[in-house]
């Protein structure tokens, strides 16, 4: 099959015929691939990033963000059949350690991850597991929802943490409107009731921002935070939800945070540099989030399958994987990349 593959850091991907994928356990999900998600994270692990984190061992196939339907399954396999549309939660997990025990899939002690510690989906098939693919609802296309399996999981996850922790009428500013960020504004529309307020430097990324449900937008030109203040009566936001993380994003967005407030960290590129005395006096709290759960995964695609989550997409065929990384460094994609074979 063919396969785009890390051959080496600071070089660019190539494509490659390596063999298809084999079921050889009870539980193994063969998926052809009908879509796949290009993520920042992508440029992240070409810069070397992940090298040490994830240990992988070169050259493997990239692509972390994942749907299509089923190919071939286990004997054991009893959740889905072949021919089912399903999108894959990102991470192969054990279900016996604590974590998975607890339904907190996303901290696995023994979880591979593929695209990032294994072989990904910028390929034909993908080899997983029953524990994670999620079969979807028949009107879902692949190429239009894959990366709602990562980039989109992660959005809810930090979404849903906001919404459980605000009360309707609090504020909610969401710094940053492009591939995760425009799906978290739609998930808060969706089951919170803050008012929502996008800061973002690109005039675009605002007006589509308010076009997917925000109630506010602001560009970043210098006054938005002294904006967001004048805002909400010289209070600040009872959350910030930020998915940018880099470039002065932090400092501007706990200068817009109330008392008592909630600062959410999904982007990253940054230190967060806070004198504790201010944290304390403030009784200021900051949360990160990582992926979310594959029950997290099941309610996005409820809300998807509703039409109340929609991902605004630029697809690439699999061999023009090279345009789809380019266009994605150099900021010319609105929403999210797919790479489709």
């Amino acid at each position: 099959m063919k396969a785009v593959q890390v051959v080496g850091y600071h070089d660019k991907l190539q494509l490659t015929d390596i063999p298809d994928p084999e079921i050889t356990g009870p539980l193994d999900v063969i998926v052809k691939i009908g879509g796949a998600g290009v993520c920042r994270t992508d440029l992240h692990i070409l810069e070397g990033q992940w090298a040490e984190k994830s240990q992988v061992t070169l050259p493997y196939t990239i692509g972390h963000e994942n749907a299509g339907w089923v190919h071939a399954v286990g004997d054991a396999v009893t959740n889905v059949a072949v021919g089912d549309t399903v999108i894959l939660h990102p991470l192969i997990t054990c279900g016996l350690c604590r974590a998975c025990r607890d339904g907190d899939d996303v901290h696995c002690e023994n979880s591979d991850f593929p695209g990032i510690d294994t072989d990904g989906g910028y390929a034909e098939y993908l080899k997983t597991t029953a524990r994670s693919v999620v079969r979807i609802n028949d009107s879902l296309q692949p190429s239009d929802v894959a990366a709602l399996a990562d980039a989109g999981l992660t959005a809810y996850h930090a979404a849903a943490k906001v919404a459980r922790m605000t009360r309707p009428g609090d504020t909610c500013v969401v710094i940053g409107a492009g591939g995760l960020g425009h799906i978290g504004i739609q998930v808060l529309d969706a089951i919170s009731g803050v008012t929502i307020v996008v800061v973002d430097r690109n005039p675009a990324a605002v007006e589509l921002a308010v076009e997917v449900g925000a109630h506010h937008g602001i560009v970043a030109d210098g006054t938005h935070v002294q904006q967001i203040l004048e805002m909400t009566g010289g209070h600040g936001a009872e959350a910030v939800l930020d998915f940018v993380g880099e470039g002065g994003a932090t400092a501007e967005g706990i200068a817009m945070l109330r008392r008592a407030g909630n600062y959410f960290v999904v982007g990253y590129g940054e230190n967060i540099d806070v004198p504790t005395i201010d944290v304390i006096s403030t009784e200021i709290n900051f949360i990160g989030n990582l992926v979310g759960s594959y029950n997290d995964l099941t309610e996005l695609m409820t809300l998807a399958a509703q039409g109340k989550v929609a991902l605004h997409t630029t697809k690439y065929a699999l061999d023009d994987y090279q345009q789809a990384i380019d266009d994605l460094d150099a900021g010319r994609v609105r929403g999210r990349a797919i790479l489709i074979p």
